[in-house]
């Protein structure tokens, strides 16, 4: 088993989790690093699910904070093991899969966690979650699984979440709703077309109101969401000289996480108006999550980090602890357009300042 050094350096222990490779449905590896190194700290009760690892205090401190993050990659490229490089700049940068998205965010958490679990070390008990399976279906996801069968270990004043943040606070999430308006006609030679009924023509109207609609920003503790509602794939097609008897669009609703959803569910709706004859299906509904960032807890974290934070307008696992009444913010390392790149990589200074924001504001401070 690989043995990981929860006490070195943050960039050191990134780059010793990128090069335990960890794609999803393989992380028996890096969890076994994981679930050993905590065995190894006095103060921490420690318990397994599956491949997910999950680990915390029990101080009595009247507040916990939740770190969490997961511990698979997309596939392979052929980049792992790990490289170090300089840029133009001078700025030192980690390569590997992972290492934006985000073995570097789990690396500032467990460092973080193993130097503050320790009585009189932080002014909050602390949790810290590594999960499996977030790459892939829902139903592989560890904190999905936590979610619907031990909940008690998500349970919490707020969570942070090491997505790639830039190291700036992304304050909770959009929800998002996927539907399919289907419309069903009759087919017919295109050169006799009055002999059929062409579905695609049907969708026009809807078609058009999506094009028109204005979506609304709204703004929540101080940061601004974007809603969007946008067609996002068109089907229909039988042969170049064919009326299709059947057209689909597919709808994405991309919605503020002031709206619940049912309610948003109700506004999509009423936006598309579908016309006499089309169909309306429910593909995906994810709940958006609260910033929270004006929770007492958030304030300290806030502070640390400058006064850093915007909108995360994409949907996140944050959406989970939301759901069970518990704030979160995404936080970590790097730059998410590079997640998933085969060119996947963090600059150091990036994880450095997560992790020194961490500490500062974890630590226990003598004059609260």
């Amino acid at each position: 088993m690989t043995s990981l050094d929860l006490f070195a350096d943050p960039i050191a222990l990134s780059a010793a989790l990128v090069d335990i490779e960890s794609p999803s449905h393989h992380e028996e590896a890096i969890a076994d690093a994981v679930e050993g190194a905590l065995r190894g700290l006095k103060h921490a009760e420690v318990e397994r699910f599956g491949n997910t690892v999950v680990a915390r205090t029990n101080f009595g401190l009247g507040s916990r904070v939740v770190l969490a993050g997961h511990i698979d990659t997309v596939p392979l490229a052929d980049n792992t093991p790990h490289r170090l490089t300089s840029s133009p700049t001078g700025e030192t940068v980690l390569h590997g899969c992972g290492s934006v998205d985000m073995k570097s965010g789990m690396a500032c958490y467990l460092a973080a966690f193993a130097r503050l679990a320790e009585p009189g070390k932080s002014d909050h008990d602390l949790t810290v979650i590594a999960y499996e399976g977030e790459e892939v279906a829902q139903e592989y996801n560890g904190l999905y699984h936590l979610e619907r069968d031990h909940p008690e270990w998500l349970e919490g004043d707020i969570a942070l979440l090491g997505e790639p943040s830039g190291a700036i606070i992304e304050a909770g999430c959009q929800g998002t709703i996927r539907v399919f308006v289907d419309a069903h006609g009759t087919r017919a030679h295109s050169a006799r077309s009055w002999l059929g009924h062409n579905a695609a023509h049907d969708l026009a109207g809807v078609l058009t109101r999506i094009a028109a609609y204005e979506p609304r920003a709204v703004e929540i503790d101080g940061c601004e969401y974007r809603e969007g509602l946008n067609v996002v794939g068109l089907e229909g097609f039988v042969a170049t000289n064919t009326i299709p008897d059947h057209a689909r669009l597919i709808v994405n609703f991309r919605y503020a996480p002031d709206r619940s959803v049912e309610e948003a569910k109700a506004h999509l709706e009423e936006a598309l108006s579908l016309d006499d004859g089309l169909t309306l299906t429910y593909d995906d509904i994810a709940p958006g999550a609260l910033p929270g960032l004006g929770d007492p807890v958030a304030a300290g974290l806030v502070k640390a980090v400058g006064g850093n934070f915007r909108a995360k307008f994409g949907w996140t696992d944050v959406a989970r602890f939301s759901s069970l009444g518990v704030p979160a913010v995404n936080f970590g390392p790097g730059d998410p357009g590079f997640a998933h790149k085969k060119d996947e990589q963090c600059p150091t200074d990036q994880i450095t300042q997560v992790f020194e924001q961490l500490m500062s504001y974890l630590s226990f401070n003598e004059s609260e």
